[in-house]
C-alpha cells in the first residue's frame, strides 16, 4: 500500500471521510453539490441508524452505507456500489421503501403525508454503457404522457463515476471536484492547488493515510484488500466471459462458414448442370437432393 491518500470507494475510506460526526461538513458539501440541481440546500444533518429490519425476524433487512435526515426531516440514503449488480436499481428502490414505511405514524390518526426521501448512489462502474457521456441520472416519478413530474418527494440520483473525465485544471465546481476526488484522490502523490481551497483542504488533510491512527491504517489495508479482491474477481470473470464469448463466436462463425460453403457448392453444381442442358429440373433435384425452388433461384440469378 503505497498510496498517500485514501480510496473513497473503499468501505473504510468512505465512512472515515463522510460517516463520522466531526466530518459532517464534508458530507454536507458533497450532498449539496449533488442536490443543487434539484434546488435543495441542506443546512443540517443528523446521522441515523444504518440498519433497518423488516416487520418480522424472517424478513430481509436493509443496511445502508449512510442514512441521515436534514433539517426538514427528509431522509437521505447514500449508497456506494463498488461492483456491477444485475438488480442494483431494484435494490435501491427496495431500500428506499424502508425510509418511506417507517414514516407511518402509529397510535393516532394519520393523513399519509410523507417527508421526501432521497437515494444517492455512487457507482464505481457504468450501468449504461451505450451512453458514454451521461454520468448523472436524476430520477423521479413522472406522467408518461405529459412528461411532467408526478411526485417530487421521491428522488433517486445515480452517479456513474468512471465516466467522469475532467482533469484537475478543468474543474469548475464543487460537484466536479467531488467526482474527481472519488475517481482520483488515491492516485495523487501531492496536494494539488486545485484542491486546496475551502472544504477540499480539509478533505486532503483527513484523507492522508499517514495521519491515521495505527489501528485505522490496519483497518484501511483490510478494506483496500477487499476492494481489490472484488475488482480482481470481476476482471477475471469478465475475461473468462469474454474468452468464452469469443470461443462461441468463432464456433458459430465456423459453423456459419461451413453452411455457407455447402450452399455455394450446391449452387455451383446446379449452375454447371443447367449450363450443360442435358438434365431436367426434376433430375437435378433428385440427383442433388435439393428443392426445385433452389434450382429456379440459381437459374434466375446466375444464368
Amino acid at each position: 500500500m503505497n498510496d498517500r491518500f485514501v480510496n473513497l470507494f473503499t468501505d473504510f475510506g468512505f465512512k472515515k471521510i463522510f460517516g463520522e460526526e466531526p466530518n459532517k461538513d464534508l458530507l454536507l458539501s458533497f450532498l449539496n453539490s449533488i442536490l443543487e440541481k434539484e434546488g435543495e440546500q441542506i443546512e443540517e444533518l443528523t446521522f441515523l441508524d444504518k440498519e433497518r429490519l423488516g416487520y418480522r425476524a424472517s424478513e430481509r433487512r436493509a443496511v445502508f452505507d449512510l442514512f441521515c435526515k436534514n433539517q426538514k426531516g427528509e431522509k437521505i440514503i447514500i449508497e456506494v456500489q463498488r461492483a456491477e449488480q444485475e438488480f442494483f436499481k431494484d435494490r435501491s428502490i427496495y431500500y428506499s421503501a424502508f425510509a418511506i414505511q417507517e414514516q407511518a405514524q402509529k397510535g393516532k390518526l394519520w393523513n399519509y403525508e410523507l417527508k421526501a426521501v432521497y437515494t444517492i448512489a455512487l457507482l464505481d462502474f457504468a450501468f449504461e454503457k451505450e451512453n458514454k457521456e451521461k454520468l448523472a441520472h436524476y430520477i423521479q416519478l413522472l406522467d408518461k404522457e405529459t412528461c411532467q413530474v408526478f411526485y417530487k418527494k421521491l428522488t433517486y440520483v445515480y452517479l456513474e463515476v468512471p465516466k467522469f473525465s475532467k482533469s484537475l485544471e478543468e474543474l469548475s465546481s464543487d460537484y466536479e471536484r467531488w467526482l474527481f476526488a472519488f475517481q482520483n484522490l488515491h492516485k495523487l502523490r501531492d496536494k494539488p492547488a486545485h484542491l486546496q481551497a475551502g472544504i477540499f483542504r480539509r478533505l486532503m488533510e483527513l484523507a492522508e493515510i499517514a495521519q491515521f491512527e495505527p489501528q485505522e491504517q490496519v483497518a484501511y489495508r483490510e478494506s483496500l484488500k477487499e476492494y481489490w479482491d472484488l475488482k480482481n474477481a470481476l476482471d477475471t470473470s469478465f475475461k473468462e466471459g469474454l474468452e468464452q464469448g469469443l470461443q462461441q463466436g468463432l464456433q458459430q462463425g465456423l459453423q456459419q462458414g461451413v453452411e455457407e460453403g455447402r450452399v455455394a457448392m450446391k449452387r455451383d453444381l446446379v449452375l454447371s448442370l443447367l449450363q450443360k442442358g442435358t438434365f431436367t429440373d426434376a433430375q437435378i433435384a433428385e440427383l442433388l437432393s435439393i428443392e426445385r425452388d433452389f434450382i429456379e433461384k440459381v437459374r434466375q440469378n446466375y444464368l
